[in-house]
């Protein structure tokens, strides 16, 4: 066993865990944050999705030691990070929204890495949306609505950011 001490959704754990633990199943089983889901295991669907120090990864392709002293955010606490309140994170409320999703299985890994993609490029192309989402996979909308979805919530983060400061100019 190998103790680690991970910081998830803002709550710091330690824990005694098997070398070979997957982060996933760290998540799941020891944490019971069940919104991380298993869908592969071989990192090819993407449903497991979470940010470790802010960047997305795909959990099943992470172990539980390499996430020790590291900072992970699930689905969970995405919605933490839009704050206190209890509302909902911009990507979330889109989702819900433009009905980008059907069964609801890739949902979790989708909107985390649509917000991993948000960071990079706040503005994208339905093309460039498209792209940054290829690692993900969906295999009950054909992608019409997650896209919509993506924009709709750009949209609104870009109304939700302060507005830059104005220098005074001396007349």
């Amino acid at each position: 066993m190998t103790r680690i001490t991970v910081n998830v959704d803002g709550v710091e754990y330690s824990d005694d865990v098997e070398p070979r633990t997957l982060l996933v199943h760290y998540l799941r089983e020891t944490l019971g944050k069940t919104g991380t889901v298993v869908g592969c295991d071989t990192s090819n669907c993407g449903a497991c999705t979470v940010h470790l120090d802010g960047r997305s990864v795909k959990s099943c392709n992470v172990l539980a030691v390499q996430a020790d002293g590291h900072e992970v955010t699930t689905i969970e606490g995405l919605a933490e990070t839009a704050g206190s309140d209890g509302k909902l994170h911009p990507m979330q409320v889109a989702f819900h929204e433009a009905h980008g999703l059907q069964c609801g299985y890739c949902t979790p890994g989708m909107i985390m890495q649509a917000c991993d993609l948000l960071k990079e490029n706040p503005d994208p192309s339905e093309q460039e949306i498209r792209e940054g989402l290829e690692g993900n996979l969906c295999r009950c909308t054909g992608y019409h609505n997650i896209v919509k979805a993506v924009q709709q919530a750009a949209a609104a983060m870009a109304t939700d950011q302060p507005e830059p400061a104005r220098e005074e100019v001396a007349s």
